[in-house]
């Protein structure tokens, strides 16, 4: 988009041109994605060559800019016309200067937040525009050049309901609106066939009723108005035509006198039907207009102007009413708009309740006790209280240092604001106030302070003298041309109570009276030109982010689903990253809590991830160079603030380009495990062993376990999420083919040593791994997931059957403990990854078999929780879902609060009479065939989750409510209703980890949809095992045939699943001889 900065008759004096550029403003828009879906290829800023050059000239120069630069893209020596053929080009006029935000009508900052944006930031009427422009009336248009101006607040409906089939020629945008506000603005007059006949501006009553509906209303103009390739050709040939070069840079520089052109009344009016062509050219106001307007007449006049009058749309002008504008940023804007208007936007409130219903607070710190009155308006300030601001103000640009000449201060119906100007080069802070009913220009009945001038001056003892020249004329003395603001004093600091004092009594002011005459004072109309626009944005930016920081703090000290990644985003983009690093950095390091500080190290693994802005590689990898191993060791030892410290001392060497930062966020998430393993781990508490008989020597105890069904709210039972969400699942326990598939059975032995050994499918299977320890540094490994035997050795710690670390030997320890060593054997039926859970079933077996050949017992809680504690050791993570289907029988929903300690309670289900057979009659397993490959699905669901992200928020909602309306159906027997929550369970799977369905799984489902009530992949996905609800019953044999038919499904197989009600079994059984032989010489050490 072109940003023309056009002015309209009888504006204020222009901004100088060393102000502060659009490109800054809207290329921050285009690198946080605020410029639609897909950024223009070409973004241009166009100076107005005159400073009066009107909004026609204005235009016509922006599409001479822009035609200029397509016609270099395209090759072009010369600027051709041919490049707007198939261009869409919007142009946007900034407009005039406003008397209440010192960056324009443009960039007036309103009232929202937008949680759904990629990167969080303050909301500008330009902003509001552009979506309007982008998302709502540009859509399903041709190829052409919209014209928007930005003096407006504009609420269209998503669907605006504009026909462009045969379009033609040229289209003004109008919106519905009452007849008394058309007194004061501009309306259109058509015909039957909705062209336009006529434009009235400030017409009679007549004329505006002339232009009404059968409703009543009338079509305003709103400043939107759309040129077809054709006119945009015609209008672009009148550059080089005397006196219109005038109106473009070119003119400028070929030495052409200036001419001020409108774009309705000089561009937009000649096509008007109604028109005539003398009438058109006499309205010109001298006469380089009116030749102007005879070639408009000539290149445009035939062109159709046709009107799209938007039913439900809003037009409110952003007039110089205090009033007004106060009343835009307190009311809700209209149910058509895409924005919505809160009470406290990008802001930090120490005292929320302290701010009334119908005020506004945007872009602010207000700490303390800052009471804020319905009808009041506060932007860009950090106040400090105890602060009260009554109806009818608008206070903005005001620091923390102005607060305390504030207090105590009456402070109603009044405009106060600061001001950042420069002049020449030195940096100054002014301060002007004015009153809510005041007006800038000369009109009877003048006021400042909203009391007559001759009131104030009685107050105050300040005489005309003093705001006017003598030879300034009565007329043209008013609140816009008085001087009344100090700028420089020459002995002293000037500050805002320089000017507060003009609203005190006649006792107080007396007192500041001579300070204000002996500073060097400056008009509203004077400091205009002065206003540094740069620098107010700049610090604009600063209190942004510096409430920003305020909450990152609130966010995850007050543990709120709130995302911080657009925040994040932001700060890389303007530059403030080190800014949040910093209090990310104290927040982890000062929180005294580990849920707090993961969060926030995770916070700090996404800035890294942004600052690498898509380069570098991918986010997930490895984590355990040895460079940061220091800082993992404090962590490991319990000392937060000393791990925080020396990671960000380490996060310096790694700042220096994308792919070590990548390196670094993944060392930071490596970090965050570290604290959520410290966390969980805290479920140990609820593992409680007692003593049993120790089995005799060489008898096996033996462990089998059923595989388990998630049924629904699989994901929310995952640390973190299951502690700082809290966590809902329903799990069935099942046997495979008749058989429960997982195992373990221990026993001891003479010789002091841990024999360990993984099975094939059965007990009496093969050998496939052997492992045999006799010293402690052999069980070393026990937290590295790929290491042989890891889960066996961890088995071991955990259960303390073996202290590590110790002074003791491990010989010793099996001598005086348990008067010999250990042999373990475990296996599975099931393939790897299958997703029915067996890795933790197969560890609960593991514990519940040691615990037993050590002479000890632990209930199933405890085993719950045990098996919590061993795969956090493991630092394989995972959830408790798992073992809550193997180990506790049939049919169950495990719950867990948004709490720690991590507890887990489980509740099993009561189902019908007959229901548990009719859902082994309608339940069957399908193998893929396909391994589950995904390993990062775990760290991107937990990344997801520590960035807050909405849809995860929202998802995590919908797990645990899924899970309890599939508990309630599966209460009353409802099998369609168990299918509806398993179908809906999978779509959740699928927005919790995208990927988790590969092609040929998904077609497995369509082929399968038909027959079934509800199907969904068993634990993550991804591959593994597809369970399926039947519609009819024992269904095996007629899917394997509908399956065997469909062409690129591979090796799939059906199984028979049977709900078990009876759960493990454990087991002490005789010396097997067959086992007391030492299997295979060549073991592993």
């Amino acid at each position: 988009p072109s940003a023309p900065r056009g002015v309209h008759p009888g504006t204020h004096p222009r901004t100088p041109p060393d102000s502060p550029r659009p490109p800054t403003l809207l290329e921050a828009r285009r690198l946080r994605d605020g410029l639609g879906p897909r950024p223009p290829p070409l973004l241009l800023a166009v100076e107005d060559p005159w400073a009066r050059l009107g909004s026609g000239g204005a235009t016509l120069n922006a599409l001479l800019v822009a035609a200029e630069h397509l016609s270099a893209r395209a090759g072009c020596t010369v600027v051709s016309s041919d490049v707007l053929r198939e261009a869409r080009i919007l142009i946007l006029h900034m407009g005039r200067d406003f008397s209440f935000d010192d960056c324009g009508r443009a960039f007036t900052c309103l009232p929202v937040e937008e949680p759904g944006a990629p990167a969080e930031a303050l909301v500008c009427n330009l902003d509001s525009l552009l979506g309007t422009m982008t998302h709502r009336l540009c859509v399903g248009s041709p190829p052409g050049v919209w014209v928007c101006s930005t003096d407006m607040l504009l609420t269209v409906p998503s669907a605006p309901g504009i026909d462009w089939d045969g379009f033609q020629g040229v289209r003004v945008i109008a919106v519905p609106g009452s007849q008394a506000y058309a007194r004061n603005h501009g309306v259109y007059l058509t015909d039957e066939q909705g062209l336009v006949c006529d434009i009235i501006y400030k017409g009679t009553e007549a004329q505006i009723q002339q232009c009404a509906g059968p409703d009543g209303t009338v079509p305003l103009v709103c400043g939107v108005v759309f040129f077809s390739s054709d006119a945009a050709e015609q209008l672009l040939a009148t550059h080089v035509i005397p006196p219109l070069d005038a109106c473009t840079y070119m003119g400028l520089d070929s030495g052409a006198p200036p001419i001020q052109l409108s774009l309705f009344f000089d561009i937009v009016l000649c096509m008007a039907g109604g028109m005539t062509e003398e009438d058109f050219v006499k309205g010109g106001s001298d006469t380089s207009v009116r030749s102007a307007r005879s070639v408009l007449w000539t290149a445009l006049h035939t062109f159709p102007l046709s009107m799209a009058c938007i039913p439900d749309a809003s037009y409110d002008y952003m007039t110089t009413s205090a009033s007004d504008h106060i009343r835009s940023l307190t009311l809700l804007p209209g149910s058509a708009s895409h924005l919505r208007f809160c009470k406290t936007a990008h802001s930090h409130v120490d005292q929320p309740c302290l701010l009334e219903d119908g005020s506004s607070v945007t872009n602010c710190l207000l700490e303390g006790a800052v009471r804020l009155a319905a009808g009041s308006v506060i932007q860009h300030c950090h106040l400090q209280g105890p602060l009260e601001i009554r109806p009818g103000c608008l206070l903005s640009g005001l620091t923390a240092g102005s607060s305390p000449a504030l207090r105590g201060c009456p402070l109603r119906d009044i405009v106060l604001q600061g001001h950042h100007i420069r002049l020449h080069d030195l940096p100054c802070r002014v301060f002007t106030l004015t009153g809510r009913l005041d007006d800038w220009q000369v009109r009877p009945g003048a006021t400042y302070l909203n009391a007559p001038w001759a009131e104030f001056f009685l107050r105050t003892g300040i005489r005309e003298g003093d705001l006017w020249d003598a030879e300034t004329p009565r007329r043209s003395r008013c609140l816009l041309s008085a001087r009344l603001f100090p700028v420089l004093h020459a002995c002293e600091a000037l500050g805002l109570e320089d000017v507060l004092w003009l609203l005190a009594p006649a006792a107080v002011a007396g007192k500041r009276l001579a300070r204000w005459r002996a500073a060097w004072r400056m008009s509203w109309q004077e400091l205009l030109p002065c206003l540094d626009k740069a620098a107010e944005l700049g610090a604009r930016r600063t209190l942004f982010f510096l409430q920003g920081q305020r909450k990152v703090r609130r966010v995850l000290l007050g543990r709120q689903d709130s995302s911080l990644l657009p925040l994040t985003r932001s700060a890389v983009h303007e530059g403030y990253h080190e800014a949040v690093l910093g209090t990310l950095d104290e927040v982890a390091s000062t929180a005294g809590d580990a849920g707090i500080a993961a969060r926030a190290l995770a916070c700090i693994a996404d800035v890294l991830g942004c600052m690498a802005r898509g380069e570098g590689g991918l986010r997930s990898g490895p984590a355990a160079n040895r460079e940061w191993a220091v800082a993992f060791g404090r962590l490991e030892s319990g000392d937060i603030t000393g791990g925080v410290r020396e990671l960000a001392a380490e996060r310096q060497k790694w700042m220096s380009r994308p792919a070590l930062l990548l390196r670094a966020a993944r060392h930071y998430e490596g970090a965050e495990q570290i604290l959520i393993r410290q966390a969980v781990m805290s479920s140990c508490q609820f593992v409680t062993v007692g003593q049993a008989e120790l089995p005799p020597l060489g008898h096996w105890v033996q462990v089998a376990c059923p595989a388990r069904l998630d049924l629904s709210g699989g994901w929310s039972d995952t640390p973190p999420i299951t502690y700082e969400h809290g966590g809902a699942v329903v799990d069935v326990a099942v046997l495979v083919d008749g058989c429960r598939p997982i195992g373990a059975r221990v026993r001891r032995i003479g010789e002091l040593e841990l024999r360990l050994v993984s099975l094939g499918g059965t007990p009496r299977s093969e050998a496939v791994v052997e492992l045999v320890c006799r010293e402690l540094e052999h069980l070393q490994d026990y937290c590295q997931p790929h290491a042989p035997g890891a889960l066996l050795k961890a088995a071991f710690i955990c259960t303390q059957v073996v202290q590590l670390p110790s002074q003791k030997p491990l010989q010793a320890q099996l001598r005086e403990g348990f008067g010999g060593g250990f042999e373990v054997h475990t296996w599975s039926k099931l393939p790897h990854g299958s997703g029915l859970g067996t890795s933790s079933i197969l560890a609960g077996a593991v514990m519940a078999s040691l615990y037993r050949a050590a002479g000890k017992a632990a209930s199933t809680e405890s085993l719950i929780h045990a098996v919590l504690h061993l795969e956090q050791r493991l630092t394989t993570g995972g959830g408790w879902q798992d073992q809550v289907g193997g180990l506790v029988p049939g049919i169950k929903i495990g719950r867990s609060k948004a709490q720690l300690p991590l507890r887990v309670e489980v509740e099993k289900i009561p189902v019908p009479s007959g229901f548990t057979q009719t859902l082994n009659d309608h339940l069957l397993l399908v193998y893929t065939g396909k391994t589950r490959l995904a390993r990062n699905l775990l760290q991107d669901v937990v990344r997801n989750w520590y960035a807050r992200l909405p849809s995860t928020v929202q998802n995590a909602d919908a797990l645990v409510s899924n899970a309890e309306e599939c508990a309630q159906a599966l209460r009353q027997g409802n099998l369609p209703l168990v299918g509806e929550c398993l179908d809906r369970y999978w779509q959740q799977k699928k927005c919790m980890a995208p990927g988790c369905e590969p092609r040929a799984v998904g077609h497995m489902m369509d082929v399968l949809r038909p027959y079934v009530y509800g199907q969904c992949l068993a634990g993550a996905g991804g591959g593994g095992f597809l369970y399926v609800l039947t519609k009819a019953p024992r269904q095996k044999e007629a899917l394997h045939q509908i399956l065997a038919k469909t062409e690129g499904l591979g090796n799939f197989s059906i199984h028979s699943i049977e709900v078990d009600t009876d759960g493990f079994s454990v087991e002490v059984v005789g010396c097997d001889q067959k086992d007391t032989t030492h299997p295979g010489e060549g073991r592993a050490v």
